[in-house]
């Protein structure tokens, strides 16, 4: 099976939304806060044209398998990198997880990261997803900071 990593295309955005979709779905049981319905944590038409960000498909033939983007954003005053490449939109189909796929598009993002300047790369995981965890980890990632909530 060969797998390609390229640029999202605007004309694919109703793939696009599918996949949204579909990480809402496996995000839910994780997150108590989300509402109920359709809902969408990406603007994805924007990443698609900004030049701050880089929206990544992996396609097998002329099917979308996954998915993912990087974004450059300002970091914190006090940090010692002065921007970012944040990762999100990470999704591979069901019958394509466990060949890597996730990876390869990470590679691809990271690199367009460096081909920015970008030397810091950081993403955001639930703690109780333990196989997005241990992923991330084995890509080299490490855990820095856990945000808590409470429900009053």
């Amino acid at each position: 099976m060969k797998i390609d990593i390229r640029s999202a295309k605007v004309k694919e955005i109703n793939q696009l939304i599918e996949f949204e979709q579909g990480i809402v779905a496996a995000e839910r049981p994780y997150d108590s806060t989300l509402k109920e319905g359709e809902i969408h944590y990406y603007d994805l038409l924007e990443l698609i044209k900004s030049d701050e960000a880089e929206v990544m498909v992996a396609v097998v033939g002329e099917e979308l398998v996954g998915s993912g983007y990087a974004k450059i954003l300002t970091a914190k005053p006090y940090q010692k990198h002065t921007h970012f490449a944040y990762l999100g939109f990470m999704y591979v189909k069901p019958e394509f997880r466990g060949k890597g796929i996730n990876q390869m598009v990470l590679d691809e993002l990271m690199n367009w990261a460096k081909s920015k300047g970008i030397s810091e790369v950081r993403l955001e995981v639930y703690d109780a997803n333990l196989i997005a965890k241990k992923s991330y980890i084995k890509a080299g990632f490490t855990p820095n900071l856990l945000e808590m909530r409470l429900e009053i």
